[in-house]
């Protein structure tokens, strides 16, 4: 049998190739897998030849860039050119202005994952500038250390299992909601998709859910709180306030196992700053009357329960403190510990968080060791190559940007996760070079000087392996490379070669040589973990594997919990941490050393009349942009454009009918956007999914992007001096109908001196 997979799925290959069907054992196959293969064999989007800028051969050091034509050439020339580049730039300035900004989720292949093949040439090339954290959830990377004394990694792999909370809990108040729409995906792909059916099980049981979210298709078939968007830190402090005004807080839980409650509790009273946080205080802010706040405040306490955050809710403004205010709310409940209690971070935001399969760590394609110690946060690119060597802070750290000359992009599309794209883009022309590896004309690589193009998974063989998934799959190639694609690997041995580093980069191995190799190492691996792989060419004629090892069903810090001095924290106190001493005294107005309330960048308390609040959500028809050009994602448009969804109520009130076109807009920019209506989300709210192909334009001598890219909107700032993670979730919106001639796409063809005929 013939296998491939995706971060959205497993599939089995039928037809002779020419269809994908998901794994008979996948409870709930994702809708994202239906428009991959029509969008990986797409000839107007795919690149099929290597291209290089007109402008940038010409000596325009970057003004062309998103505008200008292309010039195609052959594989040798554009390879030595790019070989070039890296010799140059080292040369006159050194590696530290050579940035890889490979950020994506180009293969759930583990030979062709894209980032990895990148680093591992330029680490053997003298290194780079490199990027810290992720845009899901930097402010967790940046904080959990200091509030567990474990990496955002480590607490996801030990987040509560659903199982455990389907047998004990009995309410879980889901910040974000919890949705089988996000929870598609997963970080080196999935077999199968359970969150469904996990929230099915919960429903049906003794479990109470609670959805604190503007929509309520955040968790279907819960009690929806319909909170005002960018106030759940109001809320969580409120409701912490009433417990200790009930004197329903575990005072012995505190005492044993956090540190800073104290100040905590002085900031709940109101006698550090004069503002007591009762449930009144909150729902002037949040728009939850203060009954409800504490009548689930007293709930809370009296029954088991779990205080659950997706990662959403730290993309946004001071998005550190949810995290931080989450976490202490728990704590004053004093559940932490319990079995299927206390609290979680990340259900619902990807497949496998909750998950009981045992975890195993299998081999990756290694990197080495970068010779650069310099780096940025993730979200701060734009901020880096607009303002070189101006100082900021990240982390309880003094920092400056870099003066970065190449920039170097391999599987990720920065004009779809980067926030307020027109300032990204007037940053993207700031470098000498750019030059990206990438299997379509997304909008980075139509912003790429050097374009080199790269195969899709459909087109090479590899293995996915996912630490958290219980089944291993050989991903078989089932088609020819479209035009004159090569798969990275084979791109960077060519550069490699230029700069006489082959022998090092390729380890005289080719692309099978590597998969035999990590295979050697798996076996290796599973042998330590009780069990036997099949030989190399077994698993490649089979196809899959499935673990045999039992379900581990996990319980966070319970071991910490039942004798903090024997199994103290990796914090500052060795306990959770409540207030922090080191947070404190780096003095940053925008992360105190306490979870508090800090009015939002942009927010509906202080909006004008007509102003809604954006909500930039994960779409369900792909992965971030990835399959927007697929059958699935095109079918689900409204006159080629992304639909927004309204309330009905607020789309009479602007004269909007079903199925008409909107134009949205801020200070920021404007883009247009299907309607269609929903009813279970908040009146003063606009709901526009994230991941359309960014296609700005001049529309009657206005900039406009025409396709319904929600990052034209968005703030580009970080969500504080700490993570310095992106706010996508903090924006405020215009909204009218578009009564013009719908401006044609530019983005459904190539470039300009390109034919994919």
């Amino acid at each position: 049998m013939a296998y491939t997979a995706a971060h959205w799925g497993a599939y089995r290959v039928v037809d002779g190739g020419t269809a994908l069907a998901p794994l008979e054992d996948d409870p709930q196959p994702s809708r994202i897998g239906r428009g991959w293969l029509s969008a990986a064999t797409d000839r107007q989007s795919r690149i099929l030849r290597p291209a290089v800028r007109r402008g940038w051969l010409d000596g325009d050091r970057g003004a062309g860039r998103g505008i200008d034509s292309y010039v195609e050439m052959e594989w040798d020339a554009v390879l030595d050119l790019a070989a070039g580049e890296v010799e140059r730039v080292r040369g006159t300035f050194g590696n530290g202005a050579i940035f890889a900004g490979s950020y994506g989720w180009a293969s759930a292949g583990r030979f062709h994952h894209a980032q990895s093949q990148l680093r591992r040439f330029l680490n053997l090339a003298g290194g780079f500038v490199g990027a810290r954290d992720t845009y899901s959830h930097a402010a967790a990377e940046v904080m959990f250390p200091h509030l567990l004394g474990l990496s955002n990694r480590e607490f996801q792999d030990v987040v509560t299992s659903f199982s455990e909370v389907r047998r004990h809990c009995e309410l879980v108040l889901a910040f974000g909601g919890i949705s089988p729409r996000t929870a598609q995906v997963a970080s080196s792909g999935t077999t199968r998709h359970e969150v469904g059916r996990w929230l099915g099980d919960l429903a049906a049981g003794k479990v109470r859910l609670v959805n604190v979210s503007p929509r309520r298709g955040d968790l279907d078939g819960a009690e929806w709180l319909p909170i005002r968007p960018g106030t759940d830190v109001a809320l969580m402090l409120a409701l912490a306030f009433e417990i200790v005004a009930a004197g329903r807080e575990d005072r012995a839980f505190l005492a044993r196992c956090t540190a800073g409650w104290e100040t905590l509790r002085a900031y709940l009273s109101g006698e550090s700053d004069g503002v007591p946080k009762t449930a009144e205080w909150a729902a002037a802010l949040c728009d939850i009357d203060a009954p409800t706040i504490r009548a689930l405040a007293l709930e809370l306490t009296e029954r088991r329960s779990m205080v659950s955050l997706t990662w959403g809710m730290q993309r946004a403004d001071h998005g550190e403190q949810p995290l931080w205010a989450g976490l202490a709310l728990a704590s004053v409940i004093g559940q932490i510990g319990r079995p299927g209690c206390g609290f979680a971070f990340g259900y619902g935001s990807t497949t496998p968080v909750g998950r009981d399969a045992p975890l195993v760590d299998w081999p990756s394609m290694p990197q080495g060791v970068n010779p650069v110690r310099d780096y940025i946060p993730v979200a701060r690119i734009a901020d880096m190559l607009l303002r070189p060597g101006e100082a900021y802070t990240y982390n309880l750290q003094h920092r400056v940007y870099p003066d970065i000359r190449l920039v170097w992009w391999t599987g990720g599309n920065p004009f779809h996760h980067h926030q307020d794209l027109r300032r990204l883009d007037e940053a993207w022309k700031r470098s000498e070079t750019v030059i990206v590896n990438e299997h379509s004309w997304t909008a980075t690589a139509r912003r790429a000087d050097i374009v080199l193009p790269a195969t899709t998974p459909f087109e090479r063989e590899d293995v996915m392996v996912n630490r958290r998934d219980p089944v291993l799959l050989w991903m078989s190639r089932i088609r020819a490379p479209m035009g004159e694609a090569r798969d990275d690997y084979a791109i960077f041995a060519g550069l490699a070669e230029r700069l006489g580093l082959a022998e090092a980069f390729t380890e005289g191995r080719d692309a099978e040589g590597w998969l035999r190799h990590l295979w050697a190492r798996s076996q290796g691996v599973a042998q330590r973990a009780g069990f036997a792989l099949p030989d190399f060419e077994t698993f490649r004629a089979v196809g899959r594997f499935d673990v045999p090892l039992a379900a581990e069903p996990q319980n966070p810090l319970s071991g910490f919990v039942a004798d903090p001095q024997a199994n103290p924290l990796r914090t500052e106190s060795g306990r959770i941490t409540l207030a922090s001493e080191r947070i404190a005294g780096f003095a940053m107005d925008d992360c105190p050393g306490h979870p508090a309330w800090l009015p939002p960048a942009e927010s509906l308390l202080d909006a004008a009349e007509d102003e809604l609040h954006l909500v930039s959500n994960q779409p369900d028809t792909r992965l971030h942009a990835q399959n927007d050009r697929g059958s699935e994602a095109l079918a689900d448009k409204t006159a080629g454009r992304e639909a927004g969804y309204l309330h009905p109520d607020t789309a009479a009130r602007h004269g909007l009918k079903e199925g008409e076109v909107m134009r949205l807009w801020n200070a920021r920019g404007a883009c247009l956007a299907g309607v269609r209506f929903d009813e279970g989300m908040r009146r003063d709210c606009v709901v526009l999914p994230t991941g359309a192909w960014y296609d700005p334009q001049i529309v009657d001598g206005a900039w406009l992007e025409a396709h319904g890219n929600p990052n034209v909107l968005t703030i580009d700032k970080g969500t504080s001096g700490m993570a310095q993670g992106n706010i996508a979730h903090t924006a405020l919106v215009r909204i009218a109908r578009w009564d013009g001639p719908l401006p044609p796409l530019t983005i459904d063809r190539p470039p300009r001196g390109i034919s994919n005929g």
